[in-house]
């Protein structure tokens, strides 16, 4: 099966390079830094140290607070962090800066791992969620190297699917370490796959793990004050295709009752940044770029979130949030952060990436479910105009948050056994 596998990889390459190429037509990042994909990384990284790969934007948030805690718990080790998108990179550069090494983690090709793993030599290897690549797997046991999946999670539907691979699948889930679940049931689908009970922890969610620090919330305030002193803020984050226009439609019937109100708009993917600029100006709106550094005027109506690596700072300047993915089919992104800072959530229908999460956030009153722009303008207004409702809502949100936080130092306690302390 593992024969058949990196045969198939090995002939769809060309179709990878154009696909590549092509995404690199709005976001050139995607046609540079080949070499990396390729097990080409010497001289970016030291070796002997933890390998922790995010594959993208999702997982590398949720892995800030487990690096930051590797790294004041190990300072003597190196840590590589790896992702496969352009996004991913940048998130993890602006997160972490110089603290840790960052390349893409090449494409799951026996040559092309063996390259990478023989210039990374990593002590541990923590993927994040559930990338199972079966050759890196393969190796990585071969070489005794421990591997761990983190903040583990498999869907109902994805067990059904490897099930028709099962003797496959047995054999790759007992290479591995361990899998740190993020509740039982999760845990107990990868039990049904073959992993035995031995290779299994359930850890809860990393994603609870997050917290606003004294910092952020200082420049949160300092930027607050320079933004929309007297104004009230909404912010609308990690938009896909089809909730831009959507957001602005809502924005456009809030004015009409709340005229010195102020949306940030912070599109998922960069190469939605012009687009979300131009129905912007389509919409007749007055609105300016986060990149330009420009103070909004008192007559600003929309602020275009266009950075990287700071949408918890945009958070705390609103007084509400609606986080996207959610209005169409992509499953949601993250409802955790802007509930950090104690500020009502609203999402759409579709949250089946954060399911568990969502569902503990409604049952709590901490998530406000829309379905369009005239739910959106309802639920934002009552919230705009009742200030001991908004405050409610905010309230609910970051209790969830801190009810159920706990994985991070679980999960660091069961990585202690394959990291070494340093020698006094």
């Amino acid at each position: 099966m593992t024969t058949l596998y990196t045969v198939l990889l090995y002939l769809i390459q060309p179709l990878i390079w154009l696909r590549l190429w092509l995404r690199g037509r709005k976001a050139p990042a995607y046609r540079k830094r080949w070499a990396e994909r390729y097990g080409f990384c010497t001289g970016k990284v030291k070796p002997d140290g933890i390998l922790l790969h995010s594959v993208s934007v999702g997982e590398t948030l949720a892995a800030i607070p487990l690096v930051r805690a590797l790294r004041h718990r190990y300072p003597h080790l190196p840590i590589v962090v790896t992702t496969m998108t352009p996004t991913g990179s940048e998130r993890a550069s602006s997160a972490f800066g110089k603290d840790v090494h960052h390349v893409y983690l090449p494409y799951d090709l026996p040559g092309a791992m063996n390259r990478f793993l023989d210039t990374v030599n990593p002590r541990l290897v923590i993927i994040m969620e559930t990338e199972l690549w079966p050759n890196m797997i393969t190796l990585l046991h071969a070489r005794k190297i421990p591997l761990v999946i983190a903040n583990a999670r498999l869907s109902e539907r994805s067990a059904k699917g490897y099930q028709k691979i099962g003797k496959f699948m047995k054999r790759l889930l007992q290479r591995i370490t361990l899998i740190a679940a993020q509740n039982q049931e999760d845990g107990e689908r990868f039990i049904g796959l073959g992993l035995k009970r031995s290779q299994l922890a359930v850890t809860g969610s990393l994603k609870f793990d997050i917290s606003v620090t004294p910092e952020l919330a200082a420049r949160a305030v300092t930027l607050r004050r320079q933004w929309a002193p007297h104004r009230q803020v909404w912010i609308a984050t990690s938009t896909h295709e089809g909730e831009e226009s959507i957001i602005l439609d809502a924005h456009r019937k809030l004015l009409a009752r709340f005229p010195t109100l102020l949306l940030i708009l912070v599109p998922r993917h960069p190469e939605r940044f012009a687009t979300a600029s131009s129905l912007a100006q389509k919409g007749g709106f007055t609105y300016t770029l986060r990149s330009s550094g420009e103070i909004p005027s008192a007559t600003t109506q929309v602020v275009i979130g266009d950075t990287m690596g700071e949408l918890m700072l945009l958070y705390g300047i609103a007084d509400l949030a609606f986080v996207g993915g959610s209005l169409v089919e992509r499953g949601g992104h993250n409802p955790l952060e802007p509930a950090a800072h104690a500020i009502p959530v609203l999402m759409g229908p579709h949250t089946f990436n954060f399911k568990d999460i969502c569902a503990r956030l409604q049952q709590a009153d901490g998530l406000i479910t829309v379905t369009d722009a005239d739910s959106l303008d309802k639920e934002i207004g009552t919230l705009l105009t009742d200030e001991d409702y908004r405050l409610y809502h905010g309230r609910h949100a970051v209790d969830v948050l801190h009810q159920n936080q706990g994985a991070l130092q679980r999960l660091l306690h069961l990585l202690e056994p394959h990291l070494p302390q340093r020698n006094h």
